[in-house]
C-alpha cells in the first residue's frame, strides 16, 4: 500500500496541510519543521501521486483574493495584513489577483483563470459572489466574516465577544461616561461589535441608550470627527472600533486641550502597527487579520495541492492588549476627600 500524506503526519505529529506545505516547498521553514518532514516521507518511501502532479501542472498558477470593496469599506491596514498573510503561505508559487467584489460583473468569473480564491467578506451582499463561486466549482474559503453556507470553508473570529472584553475593561477601570466610534453602519462587523458592547453595558446593569455614539468609516479622520462630537459629552473614556480611529480621536482630544488618558482614556480594536500617527500605547483588542488570511490560505491550499477538503468553520482567538491609554479611575478620591492618615 502507497504511503500518503496522512501516514506521514501521524508520524510526524502534524496536520495534513503542514505536510502538504512541505512536500510542495510552500512557506518557510521554521525550526527545521519543513527538512524533518521531507525525511520522513523519504524514509517512508513516499511518491507523489502522478495523477496529482499531473492536475497541478495544468494549473493557472493563481489565486484571486477579493475583497468587499477596496476603495469604500477597507482600510489601508486591512488590505496590506491580508496580502503579506496569503503570500507568507503561498510565496512565490501563486500569483495572487486582488479585487473588489463590489466592481464584479455577475456571471463573469471564469474558473480556468484561478486555481482557487479567498474571500475577505464584510458584507451580507457578498453571498451573491460567493455563491458564483462555488457554483462555478472554484475552491474558496470565506475569511473575516461568519457566513452560514454548507461547503464552504470558513476562518473568523467572534468580535461580538471581544468588543464586550473592550467595554468590560473600561467599566471595570470605573469609567461610566462612555463613549463609542463605530464604524460603516453596513458592515457585519459594526454590527457585531455594536451588540459587544450593549451586552458588556446590560451585564453591569447599565442601560445601552445611555451611551452616545456615532459612526465612523474606520478611517483616522472619522475618529477625529467622532471624537470632536462625542466630547461635548465629556466622556471619561472612548471606546473606538478600530486603532485608526482610536489615534484619529487622540488628536482631537490634543486639539481640545486635553491628553490620552489623564482627562479622556482611549481603547481601539484590531491591534495593528500605528507608529505613523505617534507614539501612544493603546491598550487594543489584538485580531490579526494576518492569521486570518494565513490559516485561510493553508486550508485552501491543501485543497488544491492534495485534495484535502476542510470546510468546517474556524474561530481563531482573538485577547485583549492592555497597555497605557487607560486611566484607572477605581481608586480616584473626589475632589473633597481628604486623604486619611
Amino acid at each position: 500500500m502507497s504511503v500518503t500524506i496522512k501516514d506521514i503526519a501521524k508520524k510526524a505529529g502534524v496536520s495534513y496541510s503542514t505536510v502538504s506545505r512541505a512536500l510542495n516547498g510552500i512557506g518557510s521553514d521554521k525550526g527545521g519543521r519543513s527538512k524533518k518532514i521531507l525525511q520522513i516521507a523519504q524514509e517512508m518511501g513516499y511518491v507523489k501521486n502522478q495523477a496529482a502532479v499531473n492536475l497541478q501542472s495544468s494549473r493557472a498558477g493563481v489565486l484571486g483574493l477579493y475583497f468587499s470593496t477596496i476603495s469604500k469599506l477597507t482600510s489601508p491596514f486591512v488590505l496590506h495584513d491580508v496580502i503579506t498573510g496569503v503570500y507568507s503561505v503561498v510565496g512565490s508559487k501563486y500569483n495572487v489577483v486582488v479585487k473588489g467584489i463590489d466592481m464584479h460583473e455577475p456571471g463573469t468569473l471564469n474558473p480556468s483563470h484561478f486555481d482557487g480564491i479567498v474571500v475577505l467578506s464584510q458584507l451580507d451582499d457578498d453571498l451573491k459572489f460567493i455563491e458564483e463561486v462555488m457554483s462555478k466549482q472554484i475552491p474558496a474559503v470565506v475569511i473575516c466574516r461568519e457566513v452560514f453556507i454548507d461547503n464552504m470553508a470558513n476562518v473568523t473570529t467572534d468580535e461580538r465577544l471581544s468588543m464586550s472584553w473592550a467595554m468590560d475593561y473600561l467599566l471595570e477601570h470605573g469609567h461610566r461616561n462612555i463613549c463609542v466610534i463605530e464604524g460603516n453602519a453596513d458592515l457585519d462587523s459594526t454590527r457585531l461589535r455594536h451588540k459587544g458592547w450593549e451586552d458588556s453595558v446590560r451585564s453591569h446593569g447599565i442601560d445601552p441608550y445611555e451611551i452616545p455614539y456615532v459612526y465612523g468609516n474606520y478611517r483616522y479622520n472619522s475618529g477625529y470627527r467622532g471624537a470632536m462630537e462625542l466630547l461635548h459629552y465629556q466622556p471619561t473614556a472612548i471606546l473606538c472600533f478600530n486603532d485608526e480611529m482610536a489615534f484619529g480621536a487622540r488628536q482631537a482630544i490634543v486639539d481640545r486641550g486635553l491628553s490620552v488618558p489623564d482627562d479622556v482614556s482611549l481603547i481601539g480594536f484590531d491591534n495593528w502597527d500605528m507608529s505613523a500617527y505617534g507614539n501612544m500605547r493603546l491598550t487594543t483588542v489584538e485580531r490579526s487579520m494576518n492569521a486570518l488570511a494565513r490559516e485561510g490560505t493553508r486550508r485552501l491550499i491543501a485543497r488544491i495541492e492534495e485534495g484535502i477538503v476542510d470546510n468546517s468553520k474556524t474561530f481563531l482567538d482573538n485577547r485583549l492588549i492592555e497597555r497605557e491609554s487607560v486611566k484607572d479611575l477605581r481608586n480616584e478620591r473626589k475632589p473633597t476627600e481628604k486623604i486619611k492618615r
